[in-house]
């Protein structure tokens, strides 16, 4: 019946508006997946590509006012502050810093109207007709969408950047201005990282307009498992949920995941 192949097509309807999961590139399993959405903080992995493509990492940020004032999650740069991109781009990814990005995008882009112009003009290059950016961070604002399908397709591109594979397995780090007078302590906001035994990566997301949003990578044993959720009030359980599912259809079950530790998630 009807029914019971939408069941096997989709085994979690309920756990997000949006998600698609793919296994070595193939999509496994997806639910509304070209649904245009809000992608809250996923926005900055498109930031980080392109920053990571057009400055070097070892160049010398000053932090303008508007960085320095910027809202929402930050790790506390203020104004003057002389701090290299390598190490913006660890804030902006690890524990998602609003003013390290700010202050990205205005150094790579000369300004925040003209770097998002390059985030717009590079997500036409790359194909994607349901995404458009309005700001490098992810702010709601009307005209900021994605979708989990171009969510995917970007975080694919992000991931062929060592950098970036990198940044985003770090549990903790520190990074600090120029003249070492200030350090700056960054916790990964992906709970997975440490706690689930493959993941490695990418990165997390929330506004309240967005809800809760996560794209989830993992690797063992020559599986790859990707996964973009876009307002998902449960993400890491049901994260943990769909990834040890997607594993276990696998032909090869010798391989035994170790549990997640998830006691202290929320």
């Amino acid at each position: 019946s009807t029914s019971s192949q939408a069941s096997v097509a989709d085994p979690f309807p309920h756990v997000a508006k949006s998600y698609i999961l793919q296994m070595n590139g193939q999509t496994l399993w997806a639910h509304e997946p070209d649904k245009r959405l809000p992608p809250a903080s996923l926005t900055k992995i498109m930031t980080a590509l392109i920053v990571l493509e057009k400055s070097s990492p070892d160049d010398v940020v000053t932090i303008s006012r508007d960085a320095a004032t910027e809202t929402g999650s930050r790790i506390g740069l203020k104004y003057g502050d002389k701090i290299q991109v390598g190490e913006l781009v660890a804030a902006m990814l690890i524990t998602s810093a609003n003013d390290a990005c700010r202050a990205l995008a205005e150094h790579t882009g000369g300004s925040k109207k003209m770097f998002t112009d390059m985030m717009n003009s590079r997500a036409k290059e790359m194909g994607l007709r349901d995404t458009h950016f309005t700001n490098a961070c992810g702010h709601d604002s009307k005209g900021l969408y994605s979708t989990a399908s171009d969510l995917l397709i970007i975080a694919e591109a992000a991931l062929k950047n060592r950098i970036f594979r990198e940044l985003i397995t770090i549990v903790k780090d520190e990074i600090s201005t120029v003249d070492r007078k200030r350090t700056f302590l960054l916790e990964n906001k992906n709970e997975l990282i440490g706690r689930y035994p493959w993941a490695t990566g990418v990165k997390t997301g929330y506004t309240s307009k967005a809800g809760k949003c996560l794209i989830a990578l993992a690797e063992n044993n020559g599986t790859r498992v990707l996964l973009v959720l876009l307002n998902a009030p449960n993400r890491w359980w049901d994260a943990v949920s769909i990834l040890d599912k997607a594993f276990a259809t696998r032909q090869d079950q010798s391989v035994v995941k170790p549990p997640a530790i998830l006691d202290r998630l929320d």
